[in-house]
């Protein structure tokens, strides 16, 4: 890159926020920010070779690990390790940071952020903190304080210099349709009945193994209902584990009365969220907000164990806002699963007003909220 750069955005190592730093890149650019100027930092453990490639922005990633919230002798040394990890990445950021001179740093959290994060603070580049939380991650808490600006998600964060802009959500989110019209086209392409209701389930970009199982269960107590229809997102990394067993089950041979799709990724989540009638999933904060953002009904299932339970904080934001039921991981068997989503799909007036509740609390306008906010403190 032979420009200055104008911003660098730091952060990874989950869907939710490689996501959240693409759409603040193409906010960016859309405020007249050469992309070339607009580079994206990450972690090689991440998805973030994935999700990056063929995306138009420069990107670097960096070595290193979260630290394991544990206190056995194998935690501890794996923590060691990724100190170290950290250290060194961060000595590589201070002295590219120092080199280059990026006019603003963006952190969007995550152990991914820290190293260029602790470089903008010891060079005295602009710090712009986006939490998308609404329980401030462990980097954000420490180095909130020597931020210029602080954009969150929700109310009532509690850190410095904040501004609530709302989650920053990529385009196609934006512009879900969930007419009838857009219901029936997300289904053709999506080879779904047009004339049964839809659940789906999705765990997150790598999965989640709890849903997994409940999912597979839940199929099974439906599999003589001809009226249901079930799309169930696996995650990569548990694809082939779930498959087998969903085989062993006999759920994917087509003879149910169910109709039951597995597929371990969905990258046309936008027409997912037009197709399904209720979506059940995890409560991480960018799924938080395209929920919202797509106006869908959900069944949130805080991840236990998050840090700070952020999970469970975000799940409640929704729920506040009529928009979700939450079930935590502990009863998310099948029976209390299937009792929760059958009453939901027995009323649809109750569907159709968390729909619209949903989307009454999104912020589609966020990624450009937050875009003008990081221009606001470039220098």
């Amino acid at each position: 890159m032979t420009q200055r750069p104008f911003a660098l955005i730091a952060g990874g190592g989950t869907g939710g926020h490689v996501f959240e730093a693409l759409a603040i890149a193409r906010a960016l650019s859309a405020l007249g920010h050469d992309p070339e100027t607009i580079e994206l930092v990450g972690s090689r453990r991440g998805q973030e070779a994935t999700l990056l490639a063929g995306q138009g922005f420069p990107f670097t990633l960096l070595p290193g690990r979260g630290i394991v919230r544990r206190f056995d002798s194998a935690s501890l040394r794996a923590n060691f390790g990724a100190l170290a990890g950290l250290v060194w990445a961060t000595a590589r950021e201070v002295a590219d940071l120092a080199r280059r001179r990026p006019r603003v740093v963006v952190s969007v959290g995550g152990y991914a952020s820290l190293p260029a994060d602790a470089a903008a603070v010891v060079l005295g580049v602009p710090l712009v903190l986006v939490t998308i939380d609404a329980v401030p991650g462990a980097v954000h808490r420490l180095l909130g304080r020597r931020a210029a600006a602080h954009a969150v998600a929700f109310e009532g964060t509690g850190v410095p210099r904040a501004v609530v802009t709302g989650v920053a959500v990529r385009p196609e989110i934006v512009g879900v349709d969930r007419s009838e019209h857009g219901v029936l086209r997300a289904r053709k392409e999506l080879e779904l009945p047009a004339d049964r209701r839809v659940v789906g389930v999705v765990g997150g970009s790598l999965g989640a193994r709890r849903l997994n199982v409940a999912a597979l269960d839940l199929a099974e107590r439906w599999r003589g209902r001809a009226d249901l229809a079930l799309y169930h997102v696996t995650g990569r990394r548990d694809a082939d584990e779930v498959r087998r067993e969903a085989s062993a089950r006999g759920l994917i041979s087509g003879g149910d009365a169910l109709f039951y799709r597995l597929v371990p990724f969905e990258d046309r989540m936008a027409r997912l969220y037009e197709a399904v009638d209720v979506m059940v999933c995890r409560s991480g904060a960018g799924t938080v907000a395209e929920l919202a953002v797509a106006g869908v009904p959900s069944v949130l299932v805080p991840l236990p164990g998050a840090p700070g339970d952020h999970q469970s904080a975000n799940a409640r934001a929704l729920v506040g806002a009529g928009a979700a039921v939450l079930v935590t991981d502990a009863e998310v068997g099948p029976d209390r699963l299937r009792s929760v989503l059958e009453e939901l799909l027995s009323d649809p007036v109750r569907l159709g007003a968390m729909g619209e509740a949903a989307r009454a609390f999104g912020r589609p306008d966020a990624a450009d909220r937050i875009g003008e906010l990081v221009v606001a403190h470039a220098r």
